[in-house]
């Protein structure tokens, strides 16, 4: 019955996943991928069953195999609506991925400005995070970002909300450092604006 739960959350059909959960169908109950019903919705991109499940009580902060639960998924694939209903219903922000990063790193490196700045300013999410790879948030959006636009953008957003603009990487390399590596202009910019050496 969990695998028809977590099958329905996933094809967004929300009529169908009450009905389960009428039924008896575990919440909580996970697949042989770790996922619960509403990491499903999340994977399938379907706010209104996730909405559904959550108002229905399902766990937020349950990892699947790969570490990720709602939250985590989504600030990396760029959900927005996701993001939101996930931290308005109480998700553990200093849960990480399997990189030991929390959502804020991977929306960081992928451009996703819109859920950056809804972490920043919605969330209790730790702007200075380090994770595995001994990067920040701050590193992630100049070394793995492209120096455009949605990328310097994040590294201003990152900065105004707090982020140690010299907290360097295990190699002692700054963010100013990448930036310049980089030829990211702009960025190197705002580092400098902000104290970085």
């Amino acid at each position: 019955m969990a695998n028809e739960l977590i099958t329905a959350a996933e094809r967004g059909d929300t009529a169908a996943v009450m009905k389960a959960l009428e039924q008896g169908a575990d919440i909580n109950g996970q697949d042989e991928r770790g996922r619960t019903a509403v990491l499903a919705a999340t994977h399938g991109n379907k706010p209104e069953t996730v909405k559904a499940l959550i108002e229905a009580g399902a766990d937020l902060n349950l990892r699947d195999n790969r570490s990720d639960n709602p939250l985590l998924y989504a600030g990396a694939e760029g959900m927005p609506e996701i993001v939101r209903l996930a931290v308005e219903a109480g998700a553990d922000t200093s849960l990480t991925n399997r990189y030991g990063g929390t959502a804020l790193i991977p929306a960081a490196d992928r451009g996703h400005v819109e859920i950056v700045q809804y972490l920043l300013e919605h969330s209790d999410v730790d702007v200075n995070h380090i994770n595995n790879l001994d990067w920040t948030a701050l590193l992630e959006a100049v070394i793995l970002g492209d120096g455009g636009e949605r990328h310097t953008e994040i590294v201003r957003l990152l900065i105004r909300h707090g982020a140690d603009v010299n907290l360097a990487d295990k190699d002692g390399v700054t963010p100013l450092a990448h930036a310049e590596r980089g030829d990211y202009d702009e960025m190197a910019a705002l580092l400098k604006d902000a104290g970085a050496h």
